[in-house]
């Protein structure tokens, strides 16, 4: 939370009245003509002097924008902060906020990276950099980002930055120095739940299963409210083939919390494993819902739609827009851009769009040779039905629909990172109640000026 100091408005001197005093003229006979008067007109008003608010009265205005819903107004309102005072590290951390808030990441990027100009240890630009790194996959600039401030004697054990350089390292497979971290996050908060459930997933990535689920029951004596324990707790079953007892601890966790993404998540793609589209569909537009930036719960949310095409073309173009969505957040996806090609090729309506999509598909590099055999048949066949003006195009070879894939193989039930865990939270109780793992990230909430830094939750990096 922050605290801005709140001016007293100014208030506006008197207005001045002119009026016009009205000339007489006597006449008599041998006097020249009278001269012609100007009609005497209606007393004018002085145009009103422009209001001029001070730096912190627009902050504060600014703010209660931003807390309404008016994100216009407060963009204006913290520009016009930075032009009066353009070493408002706050009017700055805010505009990058703002930026975040509508999904333009790079636009955020910029504006976090001046915030830190201006104040170069400023943590709550440090945590939400770091978060925005890892929406783009980009952990090592988490890891270039993070050492250089953790070198600092007066820094060396920050708890929050120690715990999403943990998840960066882990993140980049360097799992001795994320364990080492964890422990000198331990060494100053012996009882951190957060460094408990990072280390759990050093474990869980590295194949030693029972000591994760050791480690995250620990976790969980620390924390019970924690839903991230238990999404972790979830993930540990399911490596542990128990699907049911996993199914419930991700349900647990949004019960906890139903603003809990990662547990929507994981939902949504046990359905998706089951085929149960019209349930993974409504887990992931919940999960889109929660974090429209985060470009996993969108490419899940297109899956979920592509395997209802079948049933309802229609299904496909909406798709085909969610792939679509996901491209603007990571336009080199290979997935969504050949993904969205063949959903929109599942209605007439789509097929312009299909034909310069599955072409782009088709220069990827990524893209194996049997897929672009595929997609040249399909070419052909759209191409052929455009010109012909057929209602449909001819039956093509089914094509099952696409399964969430993970770095390394595996769906997003595999997938376990720091962010999903770490968003709110949360570890397992020994008999069937379990848990997952955490993340540290600065508050989503516009920062006051002279605001020490946002609120924390202190654990791994920044959730999507």
């Amino acid at each position: 939370m922050f605290h801005a100091r709140i001016p007293q408005p100014s208030v506006l001197g008197p207005r001045v009245l002119l009026a016009a005093a009205a000339l007489a003229a006597a006449a008599c006979a041998t006097a020249p003509p009278v001269k012609k008067q100007d009609p005497v007109g209606v007393a004018q008003k002085a145009p009103p002097k422009p209001v001029v608010r001070s730096a912190d009265e627009r902050f504060r205005e600014a703010v209660q924008a931003f807390q309404s819903g008016n994100l216009e107004e407060a963009r204006k309102g913290f520009t016009e902060v930075l032009r009066k005072q353009p070493d408002s590290v706050a009017a700055q951390f805010n505009l990058a906020l703002l930026a975040e808030r509508e999904g333009k990441l790079d636009d955020a990027k910029r504006q976090y990276e001046a915030a830190l100009k201006l104040e170069p240890a400023h943590k709550p630009s440090l945590l939400n950099l770091g978060r925005l790194f890892r929406l783009q996959d980009r952990a090592q600039e988490i890891i270039t980002l993070y050492e250089p401030i953790l070198r600092d004697e007066s820094r060396a054990h920050d708890v929050e930055l120690l715990n999403n350089l943990t998840v960066a390292y882990r993140l980049t497979r360097q799992y001795d120095k994320a364990e080492a971290a964890a422990r000198r996050v331990l060494e100053r908060r012996k009882d951190d739940p957060e460094a408990y459930k990072n280390l759990a997933l050093i474990y869980f990535e590295q194949g030693n299963y029972p000591l994760a689920r050791f480690v995250t029951e620990k976790a969980y004596q620390l924390d019970d409210k924690d839903p991230g324990v238990y999404n972790l707790y979830g993930m540990i079953l399911l490596k542990l083939n128990d699907r049911g007892a996993a199914l419930t601890q991700f349900k647990k966790a949004v019960s906890l919390n139903d603003r809990f993404a990662p547990g929507h998540l994981n939902i949504g793609a046990m359905a998706l494993n089951y085929r149960d589209y019209a349930a993974a569909e409504t887990a992931f537009r919940r999960a889109v819902e929660l974090d429209g930036t985060s470009s996993e719960a969108r490419l899940y949310l297109a899956y979920a739609l592509d395997g209802q095409k079948g049933r309802d073309p229609k299904k496909g173009l909406a798709a085909g827009e969610a792939f679509e969505k996901v491209l603007s957040l990571r336009p080199d996806s290979p997935e969504a851009v050949c993904g969205a090609g063949w959903a929109y090729a599942a209605d007439k309506q789509g097929y312009a769009k299909a034909i310069s999509l599955l072409e782009r598909c088709k220069g990827l590099s990524s893209v194996p040779e049997v897929e672009r055999q595929k997609v040249d048949v399909k070419l052909k066949t759209l191409a052929q039905v455009m010109k012909a003006g057929q209602a449909q195009a001819a039956p093509e070879e089914k094509k099952p629909t696409p399964r969430p894939a993970t770095p390394g193989g595996g769906g997003l039930l595999d997938k376990v990172t720091a962010e999903e865990e770490a968003q709110e939270g949360a570890a397992p109780t020994p008999q069937g109640e379990a848990p997952p793992a955490g993340d540290g990230a600065a508050e989503g909430t516009p920062q006051g000026q002279g605001a020490e830094a946002a609120e924390q939750k202190g654990a791994p990096t920044p959730t999507p």
